[in-house]
């Protein structure tokens, strides 16, 4: 089970990174606000989103381009790096995948941000959402596509929508983070 993180730093980290959105880049819909899926990556090997030209192409994901540069910007002004982690939905490893914790780094502090994203199998999907269900996430649909959400009884942090630490499956693609909402700014792969 990922860490949790207390709910006044989230809910600043959940400000900071919807302030980041309103650029003169919309952000792009979220499951929840669009009736249309999310797009889904074909290939085996991740690649840049062709629609954004604010990060260098890349064969594949880092800390800086799983989301979108204006909450990287955002993240950044505020002090904070990221950290590169496993991205592992209990005990089952995303393949491809990338995990990142933005925090500021230099002070101990339990404030942070998480935003994964990675390649899934239909097997492993399977495995990993029964894991989930089995743990007590609720379980929800939209499209294409599948959310678990931890229980909103034990969520630290919740977005507009009371939904806590999510994990959105797609058509060989997983992502996660802190809230629902914050799935949107993962631009990766889509």
């Amino acid at each position: 089970m990922k860490t949790r993180l207390p709910l006044a730093a989230c809910a600043l980290l959940a400000a900071l990174s919807l302030a980041a959105c309103s650029g003169a880049t919309p952000p792009p819909p979220t499951a929840s606000s669009s009736a249309e899926p999310a797009q889904t990556p074909k290939a085996t090997v991740a690649t840049q989103p062709a629609d954004d030209a604010s990060h260098p192409r890349a064969a594949a994901p880092t800390c800086d381009t799983l989301v979108t540069k204006g909450t990287v910007d955002a993240l950044k002004s505020q002090g904070w790096t990221s950290k590169q982690q496993e991205f592992q939905i209990g005990d089952v490893p995303v393949t491809d995948g990338l995990e990142c914790l933005w925090a500021d780094f230099s002070t101990a502090s339990d404030h942070g941000q998480i935003y994964a994203w990675g390649l899934l199998d239909p097997a492993k999907a399977r495995t990993a959402q029964a894991g989930l269900q089995a743990d007590g996430w609720v379980r929800s649909s939209k499209g294409d596509s599948v959310f678990y959400t931890e229980d909103p009884d034990y969520a630290i942090a919740k977005d507009d929508e009371g939904f806590g630490m999510t994990y959105e499956f797609g058509d060989g693609w997983v992502k996660f983070s802190d809230t629902k909402q914050g799935l949107v700014l993962i631009t990766w792969g889509q």
